[in-house]
C-alpha cells in the first residue's frame, strides 16, 4: 500500500474516527485505526465494538492496500509533521513508513484482517434531519444522561418516531428532558434507545449546517448516521421497559411564571458562588406578585436577589438543586421561559407553548 495525503486531510480524518477508538481495552486491535485503500477511496475506520466510525479521506492511492495502525501513535506523528504532503507506505504488512519532507517514521502495524469492520446495516427504517437540527436535539437533552448509572436505560436517549413527529427523551432520577420536532414526511412508527456516549461523540463531528442533511437508519440492534463523507454506527440499548414519560407530564398547575431566561440563569450562577464543591445546597424560589426572589444560605454566606416576572396563579415557595435549573436555562434559545408549578413537593415544568421542549425538574423537599 502506498498513499499520498495532505497533512490537513489526514488530521481531519483522524479527528473524526478517534472518537471511536477504545481507550480501555485488552484487545490492542481496538486501539487501532483501519486505513483501507482497496476500493478506490481512502477510508479511515475505528470501532470500539459499541461505537464505530468510518470516514473518507482525500488523497492519492499509488498502491492499493489496507492496514491497522495504532491510533494514538499515528495521530501524534501526523500532528507533528511539517505542513506538507505525507506519504504512507507499507511493503511487508508489519511496518509502515510515514514520510513528510525530511521526516521519516517506521512503525509497526497490524493486519487489516484482524480489524472488526462496521456491521452491515439494513437501510429500511430511516429519517432525515438537518445537521443543525440533530446537533440541537442532542445539545438540549444530553446533559440529563448519566453515563455511569447502573440502570442502562438512564445512560441513553430515546428516539421515537411517530409518523411525521420525532420525540427525543433523556432522563435521570431527578429530571426529564424532552424535545419534539416535526419531520418533513411520514416515516412510520419505531423507537430506539441510543447510548448518550455515542450521541455526544456524533455531536462533536457534525458541522451543524442547516442545509446539510443526516440520514439516520434504525434497526433492532444498531443505529446508523450518515452525513458528509462519514458513517457512524452505534449499538442500541434495550428499550422495551422504557418509562412512559407522557404519564409523568401534567398540564395542571397552580402557579405559572414567565421570566427572562438570561436574568434567571445569571442570578442562579451568582448564587452558586456560595456553594463549595461537593455541597448540595438548594436555591429557594419565592414567587409573589410581580417578582421572584431567589435566595441561598450556605456555610460561606447568604444571598438573595429579586427578578421581575409575569405571574399567573398563587404565591409559591419551592427549592431546587441550582445545577438542574441552570443546565436547562443554558440550552434554551428563547429570551423568556415559562415555568409551571403545582406545589412545593411536586416537579416543576419548563416548556414552550408548542411543547417543542419540555423539561421536568424535581424539587428539593425540605
Amino acid at each position: 500500500m502506498k498513499l499520498v495525503c495532505k497533512k490537513s486531510d489526514l488530521i481531519t480524518g483522524i479527528n473524526i474516527v478517534m472518537k471511536a477508538v477504545s481507550s480501555k481495552t485488552t484487545m490492542s486491535i481496538l486501539e487501532c485505526i483501519l486505513i483501507d485503500a482497496t476500493e478506490g477511496v481512502i477510508k479511515f475506520t475505528a470501532n470500539d465494538m459499541e461505537l464505530g466510525i468510518e470516514t473518507k479521506v482525500e488523497g492519492e492511492i499509488i498502491e492499493a492496500g489496507s492496514i491497522a495502525i495504532d491510533a494514538k501513535i499515528f495521530s501524534e506523528i501526523v500532528r507533528k509533521l511539517p505542513d506538507n504532503d505525507v506519504v504512507i507506505e507499507v511493503n511487508d504488512e508489519t511496518k509502515a513508513n510515514i514520510t513528510c519532507e525530511n521526516s521519516k517514521f517506521n512503525i509497526l502495524v497490524k493486519s487489516a484482517d484482524d480489524f472488526s469492520y462496521l456491521p452491515e446495516i439494513e437501510k429500511k427504517d430511516k429519517i432525515t434531519l438537518s445537521q443543525f437540527a440533530l446537533k440541537e436535539l442532542i445539545r438540549q437533552t444530553i446533559f440529563t444522561v448519566n453515563d455511569a448509572d447502573k440502570n442502562k436505560i438512564l445512560t441513553g436517549e430515546l428516539f421515537e418516531v411517530m409518523g411525521n413527529r420525532l420525540k427525543v427523551v433523556a432522563l435521570d432520577k431527578f429530571r426529564i428532558a424532552i424535545r419534539n420536532m416535526e419531520l418533513k414526511e411520514d416515516y412510520g412508527n419505531f423507537k430506539v434507545l441510543v447510548p448518550g456516549k455515542s450521541l455526544n461523540e456524533i455531536s462533536k463531528i457534525l458541522n451543524g449546517g442547516v442545509d446539510d442533511e443526516v440520514n439516520i437508519y434504525f434497526t433492532s440492534n444498531h443505529i446508523l448516521f450518515e452525513f458528509d463523507e462519514t458513517k457512524v454506527v452505534s449499538r442500541l440499548i434495550e428499550c422495551s421497559n422504557y418509562f412512559d414519560t407522557d404519564k409523568m407530564i401534567s398540564n395542571d398547575y397552580k402557579t405559572k411564571i414567565t421570566i427572562n431566561k438570561k436574568e434567571m440563569a445569571n442570578c442562579i450562577d451568582r448564587a452558586t458562588l456560595l456553594i463549595k464543591e461537593g455541597d448540595k445546597k438548594p436555591v429557594f424560589l419565592t414567587i409573589k406578585d410581580t417578582e421572584m426572589e431567589l435566595s441561598i444560605n450556605t456555610f460561606i454566606g447568604s444571598m438573595d436577589e429579586s427578578i421581575p416576572i409575569v405571574r399567573e396563579g398563587s404565591d409559591m415557595m419551592i427549592s431546587f438543586n441550582p445545577k438542574f435549573l441552570i443546565d436547562i436555562l443554558r440550552v434554551l434559545d428563547s429570551e423568556e421561559v415559562n415555568i409551571y408549578f403545582t406545589n412545593p413537593k411536586a416537579p416543576c415544568f419548563i416548556r414552550d407553548d408548542e411543547n417543542s421542549y419540555i423539561y421536568v425538574v424535581l424539587p428539593v423537599v425540605q
